[in-house]
């Protein structure tokens, strides 16, 4: 921020502070302060001969950003094309918008930015320190923050923080913004509404979470969808859905709540659909055994294609322990899931779906036989 912003900012937060006046609860009250304070601050640089603002509107937004929200970054994340936020380093400031990268001319200080993560984590129960020095972590918005410190970083700390777009939450906005055809939009809602399990596979970025919520926006008001997460991400909205998240030990290396842990929780809780947000460890083994009963599920894989996808998901049920039998799992999910929607990103960072494999029920020699339901053009 400017050297305004800071002084008036510090003003606003003595006045709220004096007056008992929380700008979360009570925004327009502090709106009617952070307007006299500027006010003041113009006629004392009037009187003074010092600097003058002309622009009053947008550094009552500064300032309200500064006092209520994420500062600097406030606007950036109010920006609804912006989909990612990347912090290098205090002067290395990066956002993606429609797919592209693009460098701010925007200077922060290692103070603000370290103030800024401490402020996005203070309600989320996390914490990130020398003996924790990776977080993961959901902002009020949705919003997903990754935050890396020194000395695992070298230099500054690193700060990503995703945005999931809210016109980008269904089936037919996806349909419309050119990430499917109309067809396979409807075959995708079909699939959903008569609980068949489906895996959404891609690379990092390529838009997994995404389609997986869309896909679960389709039956949110019909069926009881039990989420579990790493870290919050998957923004459902329904009547009878419950969301879980792990939990990090404690400085004394107790209350870790575990993926695993949170899965045989899900299960009862008489999930109508069961989903794990992103299956890569032994967690695995137990989102198989409940596709094993019957009950729907759906999940996130990263993979390099769907049939690899299915690879993965025989593979990482071994992490569980040296019992585990391939021979088990390889059927077991050959006659459990119905359809592996592999996602990806192009150069110009449009996401799509590149092609729907549905499994056969068949396996031959440990691999899950399938049979290719959809592929777009242009895919090799």
């Amino acid at each position: 921020m400017s050297h305004p912003s800071v002084v008036v900012a510090e003003r606003v937060r003595r006045r709220l502070r004096l007056e008992n006046t929380d700008p979360s609860t009570a925004p327009e009250e502090a709106r009617r302060i952070a307007q006299a304070e500027v006010r003041r601050h113009n006629d004392l640089a009037l009187a003074r001969g010092e600097v003058f603002i002309d622009d009053e509107p947008a550094l009552v937004r500064d300032v309200l950003a500064s006092v209520s929200g994420f500062g600097p970054l406030q606007p950036l994340l109010d920006d609804p094309d912006i989909e990612e936020i990347i912090i290098n380093a205090p002067d290395r400031i990066f956002v993606i918008r429609d797919g592209e990268k693009i460098r701010l001319d925007l200077r922060l200080t290692e103070v603000i930015v370290r103030d800024l993560v401490e402020r996005m984590l203070h309600a989320t129960g996390r914490r990130v320190d020398i003996s924790q020095p990776f977080v993961d972590a959901s902002l009020p918005d949705g919003s997903r923050l990754h935050v890396a410190i020194a000395d695992v970083v070298r230099g500054s700390w690193a700060v990503n923080i995703r945005k999931f777009l809210p016109q980008h939450r269904t089936l037919d906005t996806l349909v419309a913004a050119g990430s499917m055809p109309p067809d396979v939009g409807r075959m995708l809602r079909a699939a959903v509404s008569d609980g068949r399990s489906i895996i959404v596979s891609g690379a990092t970025h390529a838009g997994k979470t995404t389609l997986l919520g869309a896909l679960l926006a389709t039956c949110a008001h019909e069926q009881r969808i039990i989420t579990v997460e790493e870290t919050f991400e998957l923004a459902v909205e329904g009547p009878d859905v419950v969301a879980l998240q792990g939990r990090q030990a404690s400085l004394e290396g107790n209350g870790e709540i575990t993926l695993r842990r949170l899965v045989k929780e899900a299960l009862r809780m008489r999930p109508e659909r069961l989903v794990v947000g992103e299956v890569r460890d032994a967690e695995a083994l137990d989102l198989v055994l409940a596709l094993n009963t019957g009950v729907p599920a759906a999940g996130t894989v990263h993979a390099n294609s769907a049939s690899e996808a299915l690879d993965k998901l025989c593979l990482l049920p071994l992490l569980a322990g040296r019992n585990i039998d391939r021979a088990f799992i390889a059927p077991a999910l050959a006659a459990s899931v119905s359809l592996v929607v592999h996602v990806v990103r192009d150069a110009d960072g449009r996401r799509r779906v590149a092609e729907i494999l549905a499994p056969t029920g068949e396996v031959s020699d440990g691999r899950i036989l399938t049979r290719r339901v959809y592929r777009a053009e242009g895919v090799a």
